[in-house]
């Protein structure tokens, strides 16, 4: 079953892995900084050796953002984000594992799930919903 697993953060510094310039990331004392960092490593390499991830990217500066609206038949471009916007997609892991349970096992080592969120959505065939 695959698994698209979207990673939000909040982007005080977007360079990647975001979440090493988290406020809360940043506060903790050294050794689990390191630690959390470690345990990324750990965990992408996991699921690359494991045949687990098919694909991942990290994702622009929200401030490159544009969002494409048509409307009437006229499409209609607009800048990103809203400045009022705390959370931005910051990434994604493209997964084909087990179940939504391993997929939410593995959504909830990634970091960025400590400091915002990491969305998990199952992946549809063409034929409709593999589940």
């Amino acid at each position: 079953m695959k698994y698209l697993l979207l990673i939000y953060s909040n982007p005080e510094n977007w360079e990647h892995p975001v979440f090493l310039r988290h406020p809360e990331f940043l506060a903790m004392p050294a050794s689990e900084r390191a630690a959390l960092a470690h345990e990324s490593e750990d965990l992408h390499r996991e699921i690359r050796e494991s045949g687990e991830l098919l694909a991942g990217a990290a994702l622009a500066d929200p401030l490159t953002t544009r969002t494409v609206r048509v409307r009437d038949g006229s499409p209609t471009v607009t800048d990103g984000p809203y400045p009022e916007v705390k959370e931005h997609l910051a990434g994604y892991l493209l997964l084909d594992c087990d179940g939504p349970e391993r997929a939410a096992e593995i959504a909830a080592r990634i970091p960025d799930a400590r400091f915002a969120a990491v969305e998990v959505h199952p992946i549809m065939a063409l034929s409709g919903q593999e589940m």
